[in-house]
């Protein structure tokens, strides 16, 4: 995108070298003006110290009231005005209220006593001379000092002038970070209008039929004749794993609608499921016709919410996995709370070990790239795939920081 010519020029004023530049340039005019039209060894130290401060006028803006200050000496030292003075002089004031080194009015306060000063010096030197200079009483005095007016105005112009340049600068500054603000503000309600709005499908596309499955399988153990008490167990089974399902679908909900950062009722009230339920999960993967078995080694520790919850969560995946591709397979659930601070979890069954993608190592299925980010969400890692003898293992290790035995979590609330 091409910039306009007035960002072009501000790009190479805020440039790095450009005070170096600039005042190297006035520094070299000012001797070949001090060649040129020689001067007393005064005005001579004061030109060249007040160019060549403006090298340092942007590292060290304070230098600015050297450059001034220089320049009225010199050309107090004589009564010809150099033009490297002039340039010096104006750049000095324009920086001091670029920078604001001082409050404005304090600037040209000093700068009108300073071209006072320099406008009494002439006098005296012009009487000196043996021109016609009137008292200070008399008629006409008061035009003497049209030399000091005319220091004023233009002293006053230059650091108004930066003055107002940085003044618009803080302006623009304000007005970019609040329209970076409103940016953010409108992505944010961006994103939680597109948080509900995936709630509300949610809601319309899963809901009606985890619903419908709960009602049908409960009406079933009433409405169908001749049932098994196996087969009414079944259907209960059924009708409560949909339940569960909806509370899961309600939480999800529940955080989707909620803005972030907030918690509301739901999320406070809703028990979220930890290692204490792996026995449940168990049987509840037994009662849809699947074999496992629970094995806990190590003292049972309490661990974080986080860690407690992706456990759970890998292990439910697992046993879901089993199910869909080694059906009948016997599941081996391990848990063991190592002494080194690493809760290991390995799900195993004795299934074929291969088939789709999903079971395979480096297969894409969902499940598989869930369990790995819900490993890696605790700071740990997650493996998968066939094992040699036979069979398809799982293992996570999930490394935590900080826990306590339940033992001594109930003696501490005792």
């Amino acid at each position: 995108m091409r910039t306009s010519p007035q960002q072009r020029l501000r790009d190479r004023i805020a440039a790095p070298a450009y005070p170096w530049i600039t005042g190297g340039a006035v520094t070299v005019g000012a001797v070949v003006e001090l060649i040129a039209v020689p001067g007393g060894v005064t005005t001579t130290v004061g030109v060249l110290v007040s160019a060549a401060s403006l090298m340092w006028r942007r590292s060290f803006p304070p230098v600015a009231m050297l450059t001034v200050a220089a320049g009225l000496i010199a050309f107090a030292g004589d009564v010809n005005l150099y033009v490297s003075i002039m340039v010096s002089g104006l750049t000095g004031c324009y920086s001091l209220g670029r920078n604001r080194v001082l409050h404005p009015a304090l600037t040209v306060a000093g700068g009108a006593l300073g071209a006072v000063c320099v406008n009494l010096v002439h006098i005296n030197t012009w009487s000196r001379m043996d021109l016609p200079v009137p008292a200070l009483w008399e008629k006409g005095s008061l035009s003497l000092f049209a030399e000091s007016f005319l220091l004023t105005v233009v002293v006053f112009g230059a650091v108004m002038m930066g003055d107002a340049v940085r003044s618009r600068e803080e302006t623009r500054t304000e007005r970019s970070l609040a329209q970076a603000k409103l940016i953010a503000m409108e992505r944010q309600q961006a994103a939680e209008a597109e948080r509900a709005a995936i709630a509300r499908e949610l809601h319309d596309i899963v809901s009606h039929s985890v619903s419908m499955i709960a009602v049908q399988a409960e009406s079933a153990t009433y409405t169908t004749p001749g049932l098994t008490p196996e087969a009414r167990d079944g259907f209960q089974q059924i009708a409560g794993t949909a339940r569960s399902s909806m509370a899961e679908l309600r939480r999800l909900l529940g955080v989707l609608r909620t803005p972030q950062g907030d918690t509301g009722p739901a999320l406070l009230t809703a028990p979220q499921p930890t290692l204490d339920h792996l026995a449940e999960l168990v049987e509840q993967h037994r009662a849809v016709g699947g074999t496992a078995e629970l094995r806990i080694t190590g003292e049972r520790v309490s661990l974080p919410a986080a860690w407690e919850l992706s456990a759970y969560r890998i292990a439910q995946e697992a046993l879901t996995n089993a199910r869909k591709h080694a059906p009948g397979a016997l599941t081996v659930v391990e848990v063991d709370y190592g002494a080194d601070r690493l809760l290991t979890l390995r799900v195993r069954d004795d299934g074929p070990g291969t088939g789709s993608g999903s079971r395979s190592a480096g297969g894409t299925g969902h499940g598989l790239t869930g369990m790995r980010e819900r490993a890696a969400l605790v700071g740990g890692r997650l493996s998968a795939g066939a094992v040699p003898d036979g069979g398809f293992l799982v293992e996570a290790e999930l490394p935590w920081g900080s826990g306590r035995t339940v033992g001594d979590e109930q003696g501490s609330r005792a």
